[in-house]
């Protein structure tokens, strides 16, 4: 079959890192694969560290975009589950082994296979040196496996639902696996992207949830969006009357930043999960601190697809959305800068008919 010309907005190497327009062409869909007429994407930090190499795995071009809402514009013949106007989704991932132990148990985001799982954009989650490259959301349209393909509730607002496929099940899953429930006490690091999600997550499984911030400006948001209480991380004193106040601490944190300050926050038994950071800590675990009340200090990475799915539902059930900002394709580069300076609360979503507009 044909090629599918495909417009979107990418960037070409790390020195010309703003993003620009870019046609590429995509693979007709497949007999198992549909085919996605893009309507909003969501712009996650990792698309800046991603566009930026930041991580140094970035495959150039690179089009951003893992946070998709669309609509079935095709669905190959073994495709059962969605039909043509279907309005969907597609997350982080759009492959993996299928195969190995954690896929086996619907664990896909945790692939053990040679490569990893396939992202949405940036190839192999493991590069294996063959230049595999995969385009994300930052597009008009894009050709996905029926199996990676989720079901957006009809009772969400699809403007603002995208966030929910990265954002909602990075934060969901931890959550649900440490087995949060009714009159826990949670603390939630950050409230920014992730941490939004998380607060309004949490609360909705009937936590008394704790914003922990170091910005004084937060303490409204972090109100309306369901926390109990906000504590500063600068205050020195109100951390100590804090030690051993909780049960689960998600972090949302993006940079490094000292684990130690928030391991004498958990109870007997709990833990401190990190979503956000993927590099070391700025100092060393004291395991002293973790071995004297049995507590986990952990890591988590996105969701599976099952995961992704429920959460979703979840959101539909106890109306939870993003807060997010709409903007035309156009602004990306301009949104990027005020995501560096943390001038967005709490989301970019693209109107990528913003797109189809520029195209005609």
């Amino acid at each position: 079959m044909n090629p599918l010309p495909t417009k979107g907005y990418g960037a070409t190497g790390s020195f010309f890192s703003e993003l620009k327009p870019l046609d590429f062409e995509r693979k007709a869909p497949q007999a198992d694969e549909i085919l996605i007429d893009i309507l909003y994407t969501g712009v996650c930090h990792s698309d800046l560290h991603q566009v930026k190499n930041d991580w140094g795995n970035t495959i150039y071009p690179c089009v951003p975009g893992h946070e998709i809402v669309g609509k079935v514009a095709q669905a190959g013949a073994a495709v059962t589950k969605f039909k043509v106007g279907d309005i969907v989704g597609v997350g982080c991932m759009i492959d993996s082994c299928g195969v190995c132990p954690s896929c086996a148990e619907g664990e896909q985001q945790y692939c053990e296979g040679p490569v990893s799982w396939t992202a949405t954009y940036n190839g192999y989650m493991k590069p294996d040196g063959s230049g595999f490259n995969t385009f994300g959301g930052y597009s008009d349209k894009i050709v996905v496996k029926e199996s990676f393909v989720l079901k957006i509730p009809a009772t969400l607002d699809i403007k603002a639902a995208a966030p929910i496929l990265c954002a909602g099940v990075t934060t969901y899953s931890p959550l649900r696996h440490w087995q949060v429930k009714a009159g826990d006490k949670v603390a939630v690091v950050g409230l920014g992207g992730l941490g939004h999600m998380g607060v309004q997550l949490a609360k909705a499984m009937g936590a008394a949830v704790t914003v922990i911030t170091t910005s004084k400006e937060k303490q409204a948001d972090a109100e309306k969006l369901g926390a109990h209480q906000v504590l500063f991380s600068e205050d020195t004193e109100a951390m100590q009357q804090h030690e051993r106040a909780f049960d689960f601490i998600l972090n949302t944190i993006p940079d490094a930043y000292d684990i130690n300050d928030y391991i004498s926050l958990l109870k007997r038994d709990g833990a401190v999960v990190a979503v956000g950071v993927l590099a070391p800590y700025k100092k060393p675990t004291n395991n002293m601190e973790v071995a004297m009340h049995r507590r986990t200090v952990a890591g988590s990475l996105i969701g599976s697809i099952q995961e992704t799915q429920e959460v979703l539902d979840f959101c539909a059930e106890h109306q939870i959305l993003p807060e997010v900002e709409i903007i035309p394709i156009q602004q990306i580069n301009q949104a990027f800068k005020r995501m560096q300076q943390k001038e967005v609360h709490y989301r970019f979503v693209i109107d990528m008919q913003s797109l189809k507009e520029e195209s005609n």
